[in-house]
């Protein structure tokens, strides 16, 4: 079975992709394939700087990733012209590992932007994770020392609440206790595993 995973940014969806990959579920991460297609001496970083120059690179030879988040957040044009190089190498190695998985496995693909790049159709299930904006926004700028502006900033360039929820299949609150979240979890888990 394929699962999207997705949820707005600081909604806790690594907590809950490691809550599943502990309960057996095979998690497939975007944000770390994402990673990697664009890592250093890769021909995703490659086209990167040839789209949008030698300087987002650190004196390393690596992605300069907060200067590209800086370019890309609040620019759509920006943002679109560097989905158009990662998203198909993502896609790309997504097949590899999900032709790699046990055929009777959960599958669960890891998605932030599960919403936005048009994809909620092509899984046999969509696990939402959610909680409010203001959540989020507290979330930014005490755990991660984000500026409030910045946080809104990034929360706004991303699918609504609304959109998010509208494709669930199974929803999960994030606003109690990690126990509450590893309870709620694993009756999603066993809800999609039952048929097994």
């Amino acid at each position: 079975m394929r699962v999207g995973l997705t949820g707005g940014i600081a909604s806790g969806k690594s907590t809950v992709a490691s809550i599943l990959r502990e309960l057996g579920a095979v998690v497939i991460d975007a944000d770390q394939i994402a990673r990697e297609v664009v890592a250093r001496g890769t021909p995703g970083l490659a086209a990167v700087v040839e789209a949008f120059g030698p300087e987002l690179l650190t004196p390393e030879g690596d992605l300069d990733r907060p200067r590209m988040g800086q370019l890309v957040f609040g620019d759509d044009e920006q943002r679109r012209r560097l989905e158009a190089i990662v998203h198909p190498l993502v896609f790309e190695r997504y097949l590899e590992l999900e032709t790699a998985a046990p055929a009777d496995g959960l599958v669960v693909h890891d998605i932030p932007l599960l919403v936005e790049t048009g994809r909620p159709g092509e899984f046999d299930a969509v696990i939402v994770v959610d909680v409010p904006e203001e959540t989020q926004v507290e979330r930014m700028v005490g755990d991660r020392g984000m500026a409030e502006e910045d946080a809104r900033a990034r929360i706004a360039a991303q699918a609504t609440r609304e959109q998010r929820r509208a494709v669930a299949t199974h929803l999960i609150d994030n606003t109690g206790t990690l126990e509450d979240l590893r309870q709620r979890v694993t009756e999603v888990f066993e809800e999609l595993t039952a048929g097994d």
